[in-house]
């Protein structure tokens, strides 16, 4: 009887850890002014911290890559459109003859590179939602635990189905 009592306690411990476990391994974004925050067990990680914790799950490492990829691009967008879009300004401001088809040309760079921008954005929320969704399966499986207590062919007993 005593073992039973025991084995019912010591399984009732077990699952309510490894649903606090899932609870504090997930990573929640936090805007900030410039970019992002990430924080795990409320302690907020590098980038390499980061990195390192994608790393374990393959498919969220991939689509953290992509953000990446795309955030280069953007910024390579951006920041030559800007530059194009300011030397005519520059010009204008000192006096010279401004060649506004370089603005133009930069304008429409700085176009491309805002839609890259906001992708590369939604593909790093998507990277952390990916990672906090396989610690949930992993620790809550679809399938349901039955607990049944009764009386059994040999006494009292705890029937347990997965």
């Amino acid at each position: 009887m005593k073992k039973n009592i025991l084995l019912f306690f010591g399984m009732l411990l077990y699952f309510m850890s490894a649903y606090g476990q899932a609870a504090t391994d997930s990573i929640t974004v936090n805007k900030v002014r410039g970019g992002y925050q990430f924080l795990q067990h409320g302690v907020p990680l590098n980038s390499t911290q980061f990195v390192m914790t994608l790393k374990d799950n393959d498919d969220a490492y991939k689509e953290y890559r992509k953000s990446r990829s795309s955030r280069t691009f953007s910024m390579l967008f951006s920041g030559t459109g800007g530059f194009l879009i300011g030397w005519p300004i520059g010009t204008a401001i000192g006096g010279g003859d401004p060649n506004w088809a370089l603005a133009g040309i930069g304008a429409a760079l700085v176009a491309i590179g805002l839609p890259l921008s906001f992708s590369s954005d939604n593909k790093l929320k998507s990277a952390v939602e990916i990672y906090n969704s396989s610690l949930r399966q992993t620790y809550f499986p679809d399938r349901r635990v039955e607990f049944e207590f009764g009386l059994q062919a040999n006494g009292i007993g705890l029937l347990v189905r997965f």
